[in-house]
């Protein structure tokens, strides 16, 4: 059964690539040679590859730091910060590109916010919530006892972070900066306004302004071949047969005491927030007075909201139907066919939003007219774009659930689907709420493909919110920015809740003492006891 669920989400996940080896086989091998060995194509190359490291390496620093902090210390205000730091992912990357130079065109007028490092700033900004999300989750369910093993035995509290807390999560730190690679790829809003030439840019360009719908497609067989070249790399750090524990009993993860680092942790968290969240905010003050002001504006928003809900509800089933098939198979059952459907469900991430739409026209128009025009063929986009969101997370809970479990269920004579729905499916869910949160955030930013796919009259957030800015009218603009952050604060505070992250209780510990509260059947009455050094 989950094999061939698999096979069904990989096939999904190859529409784009059959689309575009069909196109590059009617123009000619020879003319897609000659449009690759350019210096040109060299250029877009390598600046595409160093963005997406670049951007990486931040995520990895911001996402696993603040995550580490709102579900492992005792930052201030960590439960605030705990949704506070998932927000930025909602912030369309055209909107926040543009925030961006606003603000910085009122402190300078001469010098211009646009370049390689100012796209990498921002990317990094409005990326790293796909690193923070899985990991947070994963450090909530992670086995905390090995750590204090580690601590027990002379470790001091940094080489227990690095070499037993991390390893712990190192699945869901590695799909977490995959997507982020992937993310950065795909983008084209951010490096188009940030005037940055990556493949995504020099793409849309030659579909919508050159008119040169070969030359579109050539450099979109190169974006999906540095994508599979990426997989590879990715798939050959991995440790064959490896397993993640989790926590074994019910109870709650113990804080570290940072002492008076923890202001400092604070401080790290709250610059994090203000540049991603505040620079956004300070440029849509100014203009969501005028926005709403306008006759019908208030309607006119309503309707955007509910269709972006309706459309990204649809994907978000949809995607998470597909990945949970993808993402078992390849944490419990490792083989080669495993390893390529997951590799495979993450080709059609990289590529530009607009490349996926076309191919899904296409085969909605030759293969499934039905659904032409309809809500579930954009869904069916949307699975198509974001399948990997929810294989990565899927992937990071299941390799933390112990496989023992499962076979002591099976010994006491439960069957394989009971044993599924009873122990494997439980354990993964924490994993299948944070993919099914991106999923979501994903969708109701997502641009390109739902320009194309979206039915006649539906309207989301998103596409009111790119026609008003590409006329450059930014108070009608700004009412759906706002609330495209409202609505994905929602999703974002019912996951960290879900997973823990938010509202974990805690045990309180004093030095040489710990106090542990029972609760007695027979009597329902509370009993106190204490325990020092090695006792429990």
């Amino acid at each position: 059964m989950l094999t061939a669920g698999a096979l069904a989400a990989t096939a999904v996940a190859l529409i784009p690539l059959v689309y575009l080896l069909l196109r590059t086989v009617q123009a000619g091998l020879p003319a897609w040679w000659d449009r690759v060995t350019t210096p040109r194509v060299a250029e877009l190359t390598m600046t595409s590859i160093l963005l997406g490291v670049v951007v990486s390496v931040g995520c990895l620093v911001v996402g696993v730091g603040s995550a580490y902090l709102v579900t492992r210390t005792n930052v201030p205000g960590r439960g605030l910060f705990a949704v506070v730091a998932a927000l930025p992912l909602a912030v369309p990357s055209y909107v926040a590109a543009f925030t961006w130079v606003s603000v910085a065109d009122l402190w300078s007028s001469t010098a211009r916010f646009e370049g390689f490092w100012p796209a990498a700033l921002v990317l990094t900004l409005y990326t790293y919530p796909y690193v923070y999300l899985p990991v947070a989750a994963a450090l909530v369910g992670a086995d905390q006892a090995q750590e204090e093993v580690a601590r027990s035995l002379g470790r001091g509290p940094w080489s227990t972070l690095f070499t037993v807390t991390l390893p712990q999560v190192r699945p869901a730190v590695a799909g977490g900066s995959l997507l982020a690679v992937l993310y950065v790829l795909a983008d084209f809003g951010a490096v188009s306004i940030l005037r940055v030439d990556t493949f995504t840019r020099a793409i849309f360009t030659a579909f919508t302004a050159g008119f040169d719908r070969i030359g579109a497609l050539t450099l979109s067989t190169l974006l999906l071949l540095l994508t599979l070249v990426i997989l590879t790399l990715e798939s050959r750090t991995r440790r064959s047969g490896a397993r993640y524990s989790s926590r074994g009993t019910s109870r709650p993860v113990q804080p570290a005491d940072l002492g008076v680092w923890r202001w400092a942790g604070l401080a790290g968290l709250l610059a994090v927030a203000a540049a991603a969240l505040g620079v956004p905010a300070l440029s849509m003050v100014r203009w969501v007075g005028a926005g709403v002001s306008r006759p019908d504006s208030v309607a006119d928003v309503a309707a955007a909201a509910a269709g972006s809900l309706s459309v990204s509800l649809a994907g978000t089933v949809v995607t998470m139907l597909l990945a949970v098939p993808v993402g078992l198979l390849a944490a419990r059952h490792s083989s080669r066919l495993s390893a390529a459907l997951e590799r495979a469900a993450y080709v059609a991430h990289s590529l530009p939003g607009i490349v996926v739409g076309l191919s899904l026209v296409f085969f909605g128009v030759t293969v499934a007219l039905p659904l032409y025009q309809t809500t579930w063929l954009l869904a069916l986009a949307y699975a198509t774009l974001f399948l990997p969101l929810g294989v990565a997370a899927v992937i990071g809970a299941a390799g933390q659930a112990p496989p023992s479990l499962e076979e002591v269920g099976q010994s006491l004579g439960r069957n394989r689907w009971e044993v599924f729905r009873t122990i494997t499916l439980p354990l993964t869910m924490p994993g299948v709420g944070a993919g099914a949160a991106l999923v979501f955030l994903a969708c109701m930013k997502e641009l390109p493909a739902t320009l194309l796919l979206r039915p006649t009259g539906l309207d989301t957030l998103a596409t009111e919110l790119w026609q008003a800015t590409g006329v450059q009218r930014y108070a009608e603009a700004a009412p759906y920015a706002f609330l495209l952050v409202v609505l994905a604060a929602l999703p974002t505070w019912v996951l960290a809740r879900r997973t823990g992250v938010v509202g974990a209780p805690r045990l309180e510990r004093r030095p040489e003492v710990l106090d542990l509260v029972t609760e007695d059947p027979g009597d329902n009455r509370v009993l106190t006891g204490a325990g020092t050094g090695g006792e429990q």
